[in-house]
């Protein structure tokens, strides 16, 4: 696999190029340091990434693999840019996958499904000299969580969500890009595959078997502390799933007993009401800090500090009245860290920082 800063990426998308769906490849065109040269998707063919999900002024949508290769005879590497329900590989894919190793791309896959172990995959990639990076795949050797990462002097801040796919992974990066041009001492710590693929290192929690989850974690965390090391230091811990959804609540849970943050930011997108994809209506926020506050205390207690809203999509003006409604409901402070910056998260952040060096 090429190294990261020398990759031009195509992102296949095909059938699930959006805000939500597409978020692998949503955040590797935001915050990667490797440039995507080209969307595959039909739907949106003929369209620039911008026009569907907000960012990508020059990148090209295009029907196909063959019509990115077209534009970019010099990418290099193919990203599945989608996160299918259940992590399966879409058979439409198969020969667009083979079609980018025969040209010489390596493969960048965020599934569950690994393709290295592909019976049909793998024999391509290696009779064309091309890597495939699962980076879903996490190391053999497992652990329980022993509560080390307890009493760390660096803050540690986790991200907590209403549901999936509202924010937490962009917050985490914003505050923490945040932090450093502030010149703070700051480790973003990746948890999934998207985290993973940006910041060059990580493990995807999904992937471990549950009694090793929060081991896992701990894991993570106490790497990141090996840098972020001094008291006025902070990890931003990159969260998943939520503790009200009915399938992903597992892994919130194990990234919060093995994180063992200090403090929480609660995501949401502010016009959801619903658990995506059920009919179970979202709890208040005030019933949301009351459900972690309760969760934490026995092991760790960590008070929600602030509010990170997603308004993709919402006028400006309801935008703006969304943020000022949920600092009215939870007396938190709150915004929308990617269209109004993420100040107001930060500002919170490096207070909760002091005030917990000023109790020691």
């Amino acid at each position: 696999m090429r190294p990261r800063g020398e990759r031009r990426i195509i992102a296949l998308a095909d059938g699930g190029f959006d805000l939500l769906e597409a978020k692998t490849a949503v955040g590797v065109i935001r915050y990667a340091i490797d440039p995507v040269v080209a969307v595959v998707d039909q739907a949106h063919a003929g369209k620039r990434a911008s026009d569907v999900i907000g960012v990508g002024d020059l990148i090209p949508v295009v029907a196909s693999v063959g019509d990115a290769l077209a534009l970019h005879p010099d990418a290099n590497t193919l990203l599945l840019g989608t996160a299918p329900r259940g992590g399966v590989l879409p058979a439409s894919w198969r020969a667009q996958i083979v079609q980018a190793m025969r040209a010489g791309l390596d493969v960048i896959n965020g599934l569950h499904a690994f393709l290295s172990d592909d019976a049909e995959l793998a024999p391509v990639a290696a009779a064309a000299g091309v890597t495939i990076w699962d980076a879903r795949r996490v190391p053999d050797a497992h652990r329980v969580a022993d509560t080390r990462a307890h009493a760390l002097p660096a803050t540690v801040i986790l991200t907590v969500g209403s549901d999936c796919n509202v924010g937490k992974m962009s917050t985490a990066l914003e505050v923490d890009a945040l932090l450093r041009k502030r010149e703070r001492t700051s480790v973003f710590v990746p948890t999934g595959q998207t985290g993973i693929m940006i910041a060059g290192w990580g493990a995807s929690i999904d992937e471990v078997i549950s009694d090793f989850t929060a081991g896992a974690a701990e894991d993570l965390v106490m790497e990141a502390a090996k840098v972020a090391a001094a008291a006025d230091d902070f990890i931003l811990v990159e969260g998943q799933g939520s503790l009200v959804h009915p399938g992903y609540s597992g892994v919130t849970l194990s990234l919060i007993h093995g994180s063992a943050p200090d403090a929480l930011i609660l995501c949401h997108q502010a016009t959801r009401t619903q658990i995506r994809r059920y009919t179970l209506p979202i709890p208040s926020y005030a019933d949301l800090i009351s459900i972690h506050r309760a969760l934490t205390a026995p092991v760790k207690p960590a008070p929600v500090i602030a509010i990170s809203l997603n308004t993709h999509g919402m006028p400006d003006a309801d935008a703006r009245a969304a943020v000022a409604r949920a600092t009215a409901e939870t007396g938190l402070p709150a915004t929308d860290p990617i269209r109004f910056g993420p100040d107001a998260l930060v500002d919170a952040v490096e207070a909760f920082g002091r005030a917990r060096a000023n109790s020691r």
